[in-house]
């Protein structure tokens, strides 16, 4: 058993260490102090304390100017610098029972403790660019509430359109989605305005793309705003839509749209054929850039049917569509989940009016937190599988997410 003498540095003691030591090497010298790599190390005892940094009267750290060598060789000498005390353990309320510990092996609830860590292990996420926002378009100059939709309104394409674009795109918010309200004059039995390259949704898509050019533009392909018979289709005189006259006109409104600038064609009106024949149209054209959004499970469906989901998911695969969508959302959670474990396809949701409605009447009545509840509604249709969701909570959940207050 051999020994050695540690002189200290700076310690606030001239007095040297001396411990014992068995198999040390010398490493190196710094100044006088030696070095070593302990096998095994007995360390007397030392009552000196070593503080790295204190804190002055203005709240900075003022550095000890030491070394890392210094620093490791008071830490081997026994020096150990200061730090907050281990706190205490918390005290149970009065009243609360002795018990033995659970023989758990695992708590869930470990990983759920803190904010940090619920953020950490968070499996599904929201943000803006999952939203895209429902816009109701009108020929007018004005912008008119929507009295069964609080907060929505029927915009000007001129005006309020931009401006409303603006306010999204300020919060994250860049893909949208245009309904008109097409002059009652314009209707006719057999929908043609819908593909009038001058009509209101063209006009308003080129108006759109002029002012923000990288905009993501969906628009609706269907007949019902263009019908004097409000049907999504030609209707027969004995009062039967007609599929494949009707999948031809649809085929000319998507291209004019796709011609204005419109990123996405989405065919809302649930023809058997249409997002092939819209396809081909659209390829036929020189518009093999544009995406196909089908509504391939949506409400003119038998509500009580799951299976016949799984029927339009392989037609509209196999027909070249690049999104399928699920409409209305919340009451239709496990048809998204079942599109979402079915196809490689994104999926997308749509909160319709009625779901919207039904929480900003909770909130105007005190009986929910309709932020929470928004929030909470927006993190189901992610967690059922859903990519992207058309909701007119778009805006105001954009601004939650970065951060605004209501």
């Amino acid at each position: 058993m051999a020994s050695m003498m540690l002189n200290s540095v700076n310690f606030s003691t001239s007095k040297a260490v001396k411990f014992d030591y068995v198999g040390l090497k010398p490493l190196k010298v710094h100044q006088n102090i030696l070095c070593v790599r302990p096998h095994s190390i007995k360390i007397a005892p030392r009552m000196l304390t070593i503080r790295a940094s204190e804190i002055r009267d203005d709240g900075t750290i003022k550095k000890m100017g030491m070394s890392d060598e210094e620093c490791e060789a008071a830490v081997v000498a026994g020096n150990i610098p200061e730090a907050p005390p281990v706190p205490p353990k918390p005290a149970a309320p009065a009243g609360t029972p002795v018990v033995s510990s659970l023989p758990l092996s695992r708590r869930p609830r470990r990983n759920r403790r803190s904010p940090a860590l619920r953020a950490a292990f968070q499996e599904t996420t929201l943000s803006p660019a999952n939203l895209v926002y429902p816009l109701f378009i009108h020929e007018g100059e004005e912008d008119t509430p929507i009295g069964a939709m609080p907060g929505c309104y029927r915009l000007g394409w001129r005006h309020g359109l931009v401006e409303e674009v603006a306010k999204a795109r300020d919060v994250g918010v860049n893909s949208i989605v245009l309904f008109p309200k097409v002059p009652d004059a314009l209707k006719n039995s057999t929908g043609d305005e819908a593909y009038n390259e001058n009509g209101l949704v063209p006009r308003s898509i080129r108006l759109l793309k002029d002012k923000y050019p990288d905009l993501v533009i969906y628009t609706d392909v269907a007949l019902d705003p263009y019908s004097s018979d409000g049907h999504d289709g030609i209707v027969r005189e004995d009062g039967v839509i007609m599929n494949d006259e009707t999948v031809h006109q649809l085929c000319k409104q998507a291209v004019a749209q796709a011609r204005a600038g419109a990123d996405v064609v989405s065919p809302s009106d649930m023809m058997d054929g249409r997002v092939g024949a819209i396809r081909a149209a659209l390829d036929a054209e020189g518009f093999q850039h544009v995406s196909i959004m089908s509504y391939t499970a949506n409400y003119q469906m038998n509500h009580a049917n799951y299976r016949e989901a799984l029927i339009e998911i392989r037609e509209d695969e196999s027909e070249g569509a690049d999104i399928l969508l699920v409409k209305p959302g919340l009451p239709y959670l496990d048809i998204i989940r079942l599109l979402r474990d079915n196809s490689p396809l994104p999926i997308a949701a749509y909160q319709v009016s009625g779901e919207y409605s039904m929480i900003k009447a909770g909130g105007v009545l005190k009986m929910i937190d309709e932020e929470k509840v928004m929030m909470e509604s927006l993190m189901c249709f992610r967690r059922a599988g859903a990519d992207i969701i058309l909701t007119y909570f778009a805006l105001q959940a954009g601004r939650c997410l970065a951060g605004e207050k209501r």
